[in-house]
Parts: C-alpha cells; sequence; structure tokens
C-alpha cells in the first residue's frame, strides 16, 4: 500500500507526536507514505475568513502537487481540519460557477493545474478499511487486554462529508481497538464537539464540552483521538475543568496510532509518548511499560 502523505501544519508544531506516531504505525505496517514536496498550509480554520478563494486554491495547490508527480495513490491526512479542508475543495469544485478555473488561474502563477486526480482521505478512513482489524491484529506483538479505550471522532473527520463512518454514531474505530485485545468503552459522545476553537473565544462553553466528555468517559484508562484540536483540548484542561467539577476528571488521552502503536511493539519514544500532557504511569503499568 502506498499513499501521498499531508501532515499539515499542527503536525509539525504543537501536535509532532501524531506526526511521528503515524510515520512510526504506518512503516510497521508496511504502508509507503510519500511526503508531498513542497507542501503548505491548507488555509486550516482562518483562510476562509480573509477569502473564499484562498481557501478553496491553498488546498487545492496540495492536491495538485501530488498530481504532479504523476503517481497514482490517495492521499492520507491525519489532520482532521486538513482532511475537511481538502474534501472541501475536492467536493465545492464539483459544484459548478467555474470555480475549478479560477483555481487553476491562480495556480497557473507555478505552472501547477489542479484536476481533481487524487482523493484526500482521513487517516482513520485507511486504518479501518484498508489496513483493516485482521491486518493490525496479526502484527500485534503486546496485546492490550485489561484496557478499556474511549474511541473520540470529534467532528471534522465526520461531518460534514459522511465517506467512511456514520457521522452521528461512529464505530469505525472499534474494529481496531478489539484487534489490540483492548476493550471498547460504551459510551455516546465519540462524536460530540469538544469544543473545538471556542477555546480561544468562549471558554467557559468549551470547557463545558470537555468536561462533559470527561466525564463520560470514566471507567476507561485512556481516550483514543483523531484530531490534534480535540487532542489539545481533551488533554491541555483537564486540571481546570476538574476544579469547577470538585472531581479528578484526569485521564490519558492518546492519539489512536500511539495506540495501535503500543500494542505492535513500538518503543514509546518512536511515537513520541513524552510530548503528551495526559499520560499516566497508571496507565503505562497496565501496558506493562513501567
Amino acid at each position: 500500500m502506498k499513499y501521498f502523505y499531508y501532515p499539515g501544519c499542527s503536525l509539525e508544531g504543537t501536535a509532532q507526536e501524531y506526526d511521528a506516531s503515524t510515520r512510526a504505525l504506518m512503516g510497521a505496517l508496511g504502508v509507503e507514505l510519500l511526503e508531498i514536496e513542497d507542501w503548505t498550509c491548507c488555509g486550516a480554520s482562518a483562510g476562509e475568513a480573509v477569502s473564499y478563494l484562498l481557501s478553496m486554491v491553498l488546498p487545492a495547490r496540495n492536491l495538485a502537487l501530488a498530481e504532479k508527480s504523476g503517481i497514482e495513490a490517495d492521499m492520507l491526512v491525519p489532520c482532521s481540519a486538513c482532511y475537511l479542508n481538502l474534501k472541501k475543495v475536492e467536493d465545492h469544485t464539483g459544484r459548478g460557477d467555474h470555480l475549478l478555473d479560477r483555481i487553476n488561474e491562480a495556480l497557473a502563477q507555478e505552472g501547477l493545474t489542479y484536476a481533481k486526480g487524487i482523493r484526500p482521505r482521513h487517516l482513520l478512513d485507511i486504518l479501518a478499511k484498508d489496513v483493516g482489524q485482521g491486518r493490525v491484529s496479526g502484527k500485534v506483538k503486546r496485546r492490550l487486554e485489561g484496557i478499556r479505550v474511549a474511541p473520540y471522532y470529534g467532528c471534522q473527520a465526520l461531518r460534514p462529508y459522511e465517506e467512511f463512518d456514520d457521522p452521528q454514531l461512529p464505530t469505525s474505530m472499534e474494529p481496531l481497538i478489539e484487534a489490540l485485545g483492548a476493550e471498547v468503552h460504551p459510551w455516546e459522545m465519540g462524536a460530540k464537539c469538544c469544543g473545538a476553537g471556542l477555546m480561544t473565544t468562549k471558554k467557559p462553553v468549551a470547557l463545558n464540552r470537555v468536561g462533559e466528555l470527561l466525564a463520560a468517559a470514566k471507567g476507561a484508562d485512556c481516550i483514543v483521538t483523531v484530531c490534534p484540536m480535540c487532542q489539545m483540548n481533551l488533554e491541555s484542561f483537564q486540571g481546570k475543568v476538574s476544579r469547577s467539577a470538585g472531581e479528578d476528571l484526569g485521564l490519558s488521552v492518546l492519539y489512536l496510532p500511539q495506540l495501535i502503536g503500543l500494542a505492535l511493539g513500538l518503543s514509546e519514544q518512536d511515537l513520541k509518548l513524552n510530548l503528551n500532557f495526559a499520560y499516566s504511569k497508571t496507565l503505562q503499568q497496565k501496558i506493562n511499560l513501567k
């Protein structure tokens, strides 16, 4: 299996552990990642506030760079915000209004053309559908028996594009978790919003969302995420949320490739678990790492 790899800005900044663990896991699974040369920001959530056309040209440029290589492969995208932007340009250029012509007029300044030949796909989509439970199970070296995992999908991997899972009641992580020997924590919060960017604009609202999620995850050994923003919100504000609730809501929060990587025998160093804010000794002991 071979995929173009678009890490996006967060994975080179605040989510370096997501990048490292994704690369390490894919290597262990025998998946080849082709990083796009000279990739740039996809526009994240701010591009459209400046210019709608800019918000389309930025992700289209990265897809055009992959197309220019002449290699036939889908594009693997770990960051949910990046995935959403790349999907959005694929969708919006199919609606008419000459948007594709306008994008290519801008890209022509670099000698690039976006021909809609590369399909952007979320990391979870590829793990669930292309890699699958069987392949993961066959690579497990350290079974995570006795570990209860709360799978947290967030919003942008699932909505508005219903590509690989139910956006209201997602289950695509569950077979992967079970392949590791772990148990899925029973909850209905996997697709609920974590507060996202409201943490910087309406903090009380976002803190309330994080508190609800952490409270619902009580009884689990960890929450597993596939989104840098969700990871940051769930990790960084546990102390503040716990003080507000009057109880300890602290819980380990790992990226999905970190959890799978541990079961496949990858080291904590390979997976950069030292960069996680919420990774308890209790969980490490249960996985027999300490």
